[in-house]
């Protein structure tokens, strides 16, 4: 049987890890605008400034698309939710500093959408405010968990965001969505390597409870469900229109990961982590 790890040990000796893999993403992440992708030459007053308000008509995208972006906005809009459960755990040195990195780049991310959203008039600006009060105040939050497991989790979450976001822009209906969709993806893929890349380090230094995080992440994994005013939610919605399909979720999510952790061809597990491992089996590539 391996030692185990505290997680304040793993903070410490993982921090080097961290702190060459903040270097290494603000080297590769592109410099972007939230303003460059907005159309503003479309954008008029509401009746409150003496303009008109929002008729379904006006809306030019179809019912995927704006349920797509709905999603994305909401997801992130309740960002602060999802700093404070990274920050309950990650709030030390070049982790912290991540912690801000990461909380910023997604914020962007809110604010691209929305504005689009509101410019174009793609959606009933009061109904989208309402829910994203609603979800907003329902917040976010996570079990109980150690550090390997937070890692393994938000590798997850990244990558299945990316996936999200590289759908949408497939079905190519807007010049524009394609744009903003695939800008969002390609910042997720950067998450879910930062993430993997640590969970790659821990699995170094702890294999047996590297891998049992990660088969315990897999197995209660599932992305954020927004629930909408009629009665549907998300889930449902995205997997009908082939935006994001739970049934897929193995091959797209899951294994592509493990193989970058060579979680398969590892020699250095326990007794315990070749449980953990056997607990993974049914997603060999």
């Amino acid at each position: 049987m391996q030692n185990e790890f505290l997680d304040r040990e793993l903070l410490e000796s993982l921090a080097p890890e961290v702190e060459a893999n903040l270097v290494r993403h603000v080297a590769v992440a592109a410099e972007w605008q939230p303003h460059d992708y907005v159309p503003w030459d479309d954008g008029r007053n509401f009746e409150f400034l003496g303009g008109t308000d929002w008729e379904p008509a006006q809306s030019e995208l179809s019912e995927v698309s704006k349920l797509a972006l709905t999603v994305a906005v909401l997801v992130a809009d309740n960002l602060p939710a999802y700093h404070r459960e990274l920050a309950k755990y990650l709030r030390t040195g070049p982790w912290w500093r991540w912690v801000g990195r990461w909380t910023a780049e997604e914020n962007r991310h809110e604010i691209m959408i929305r504005n689009y959203l509101m410019v174009t008039r793609a959606v009933d600006p009061i109904a989208l405010e309402r829910v994203r009060m609603e979800h907003m105040t329902l917040g976010f939050s996570r079990p109980g968990m150690h550090l390997i497991d937070v890692l393994a989790a938000s590798a997850f979450e990244e990558a299945a965001a990316a996936v999200r976001h590289r759908n949408t822009a497939a079905l190519s209906e807007d010049p524009i969505v394609v744009t903003i969709a695939e800008r969002l993806a390609a910042d997720d893929e950067l998450h879910a390597i930062f993430f993997a890349n640590l969970v790659s380090a821990a699995l170094d230094q702890a294999p047996d409870q590297a891998v049992r995080a990660i088969a315990d992440r897999v197995a209660d994994f599932h992305v954020p469900v927004v629930h909408l005013q009629d009665g549907t939610n998300s889930d449902d919605l995205l997997a009908e229109a082939g935006i994001y399909d739970p049934a897929r979720q193995n091959e797209l999510v899951f294994t592509p990961l493990l193989e970058r952790w060579n979680i398969f061809g590892r020699t250095d597990f326990s007794e315990q982590g070749e449980k953990a491992r056997a607990e993974l089996d049914h997603l060999r590539p």
